[in-house]
């Protein structure tokens, strides 16, 4: 009907294969890579630690750089959350905002050549 010029898609058969029930889990998980280096994995490391997130909104004349002042509760991919314990407030920050954080404490930095503070 479309005289060949749009093709069917094709997806990628699932190669998966059920491990021999003589193999543990902790050499399965060992078989998986590490995580690379990214930004959230640091500050996931560094939970607890007093910060300072620098960051800027382009697109706004009153909030064009501010600066977040806490400890890290938590971190994903696209957010940073900050408490200040001074007067309770929480912040949720994207990462795509974030130029940089200062660390008031020793950083916690895991690769997977090393573990190492800094």
């Amino acid at each position: 009907m479309n005289g060949n010029y749009y093709q069917n898609p094709t997806f990628p058969s699932n190669n998966f294969q059920t491990p021999p029930g003589n193999v543990s889990v902790t050499e399965i998980a060992n078989t998986i890579p590490q995580e690379q280096s990214f930004i959230e994995n640091i500050l996931r490391l560094n939970k607890g630690r007093k910060v300072k997130a620098y960051v800027s909104y382009p697109d706004s004349s009153a909030w064009q750089n501010k600066i977040y002042e806490g400890v890290i509760e938590e971190a994903g991919k696209d957010h940073l959350i900050i408490r200040d314990p001074l007067n309770n407030i929480w912040y949720l920050i994207r990462i795509i905002y974030l130029n940089y954080v200062e660390f008031m404490e020793p950083i916690i930095y895991s690769h997977a050549y090393s573990d190492k503070t800094y």
